[in-house]
């Protein structure tokens, strides 16, 4: 690929990814499961900045960072950037900041946002144009909710997580965020699971407001809920705090947990209830934000 001359430095926003719902529709030969799930993003999420630099090196900081310092030299964005850098032959290298905000092994894809957000501050950084099948087979190939980070719009998700399908445009939404700061696997919650099998319940017409989105979810569910609360059992507080807040309209887990989310009526009775449930647990992560 032609060199070109590259900006200095190109920052990218890594916002969370919330399952507004999930249902386990199957479970292949290779024991991975199937499921059909729609996702949206937070306006609450971790930062990348990359800037120009002759070998490729990651810095974590931030308040969740220490759960990645052990692990920084394997941590996804930097092979995001490995990944990338070799599949579009790029000579250069890049000096990446991740500011980790987003607690870690949550269920909000915070690894996977980061992964997304490198690759999209590099590709301006290097001032590149990847083809976007080279872009998408190259997200894929990072982890399943790659994909739909890199879209950072609302998409179903189908198969192991790989397929997408545009989802209808949602309404933006006042939004709390909890996790309990434990770190909950996704395979053992996979593992965990029982029981039988949903059925897809993908909706074409977009919901007018939030109270018809918040409608909409509260017909649908969390199939990993029970087998996260198994192993985490502050999830079913969290989910009763939230159901109980003045103004919640709908709670659920998001992906495979700990982290739980609720859609409030309005920016003011989610901040009211993020600051009430934070007197009552100091040691949860509690945030509240919007749908974007």
């Amino acid at each position: 690929m032609p060199r070109r001359s590259a900006a200095r430095v190109a920052r990218e926003f890594a916002p969370a990814k919330i399952n507004l719902y999930l249902h386990i529709t199957g479970q292949r030969a290779d024991g991975y499961h199937t499921l059909d799930s729609l996702i949206a993003f937070a306006n609450i999420g971790d930062v990348i900045e990359a800037r120009a630099a002759d070998e490729l090196s990651l810095r974590i900081v931030g308040p969740n960072a220490g759960a990645l310092h052990a692990a920084a030299a394997d941590n996804l964005a930097l092979r995001a950037a490995r990944a990338l850098r070799d599949r579009c032959v790029v000579t250069r290298g890049a000096r990446l900041t991740l500011r980790k905000n987003l607690p870690v092994a949550a269920g909000i894809g915070g690894g996977s946002a980061d992964a997304a957000a490198t690759l999209r501050a590099l590709i301006r950084l290097w001032r590149i144009k990847p083809a976007e099948r080279v872009l998408a087979s190259l997200a894929l190939s990072l982890g399943a909710d790659v994909p739909a980070c890199l879209r950072g719009r609302a998409v179903f998700a189908g198969g192991i997580g790989e397929r997408l399908a545009a989802a209808p445009s949602l309404p933006s939404a006042a939004i709390v965020l909890i996790n309990p700061g434990i770190g909950l696997p996704t395979p053992h919650v996979f593992a965990a699971r029982q029981g039988p099998f949903s059925t897809a319940q993908r909706f074409r017409a977009a919901p007018r407001d939030f109270r018809a989105l918040a409608a909409l979810i509260a017909e649908r569910r969390n199939d990993l809920t029970d087998a996260a609360v198994q192993l985490c059992p502050p999830v079913a507080e969290i989910l009763a705090r939230l159901a109980e807040a003045s103004g919640c309209l709908v709670a659920r887990m998001s992906g495979s947990g700990a982290t739980c989310y609720g859609i409030f009526d309005g920016s003011a009775a989610a901040a009211r209830a993020a600051r009430r449930i934070g007197v009552e647990h100091p040691d949860w992560w509690i945030r509240s934000g919007r749908l974007c």
